[in-house]
């Protein structure tokens, strides 16, 4: 099995980020949520609320999109060209994306690609999370409850953070943009 994080690694950018720009210019009214998600962002630099907080107010944009299962489908009609040839070209069927973006995102264009995937479990009415972030050490312990005897052949992302999951792979490789490199760790 080949595991992948997504946004900045197969994926060229941030995928939440992306769809919130997609869902603001169809919806304006989402804009609504914006100044809560910049007082939460500015306090999560300064370390005064975490990360996962932060999170929950920026996604409160989704409280103003009528239909966000039917937005997702349509921004990864207009977003699934972004996927990387590199990974195009290594896809394999038992891969798996891990990511701490919302699963109700991912979920669509890894049903797309044809493969599994972990993500931060977030309600797409609401943009609460409804269980950990999928990031860092958290990664690594949601891998390991839902494929305990898995071994993983290769691994790559994009972020140091993942260190976590790249020292389960025998194989480990940091993207950045179009380059593939081996991690040496």
């Amino acid at each position: 099995m080949n595991v992948y994080d997504f946004d900045n690694t197969i994926y060229a950018g941030d995928s939440t980020f992306d769809f919130w720009l997609y869902c603001v210019r169809k919806f304006p009214g989402a804009l609504r949520a914006l100044p809560g998600g910049l007082l939460y962002g500015m306090l999560f630099q300064v370390k005064l609320c975490g990360r996962e907080r932060f999170k929950e107010m920026f996604y409160g944009f989704l409280r103003y999109i009528p239909d966000v299962q039917k937005e997702v489908t349509q921004f990864w009609d207009c977003h699934e060209s972004r996927i990387k040839h590199f990974y195009l070209e290594r896809k394999k069927p038992d891969d798996l994306v891990i990511s701490a973006s919302p699963d109700f995102l991912i979920s669509e264009i890894c049903h797309r690609l044809g493969i599994a995937f972990l993500a931060s479990p977030v309600a797409p009415d609401t943009g609460k999370l409804e269980g950990q972030n999928c990031r860092g050490p958290e990664k690594a312990r949601r891998f390991r409850a839902e494929y305990p005897d898995a071994e993983i052949g290769q691994f790559y992302s994009d972020s140091v953070s993942d260190l976590f999951m790249a020292r389960q792979a025998r194989e480990a490789f940091f993207v950045k943009g179009d380059m593939v490199q081996k991690w040496g760790i």
